[in-house]
């Protein structure tokens, strides 16, 4: 069996917004799209939490599913 490495992400220059459907009450999730090749995906109640990463493909079926 083998195992993927992880490496951290590098979010700094991550611009990151809310859902339209959060209604600007801070309790929804944060998704960031300026950054090539992922898009990151956190809690916006713990912002300096883990993210999740999707790459652009996975985030199409993620989203679509959700529909």
């Amino acid at each position: 069996m083998t195992h993927a490495r992880l490496t951290p992400l590098d979010l700094a220059g991550a611009k990151w917004r809310t859902s339209s459907h959060s209604g600007g009450q801070g309790e929804c999730v944060e998704v960031t799209d300026n950054l090539p090749h992922l898009i990151p995906v956190r809690d916006s109640k713990r912002p300096t939490g883990p993210a999740i990463a999707f790459g652009h493909d996975a985030w199409r079926t993620f989203i679509s599913q959700l529909v």
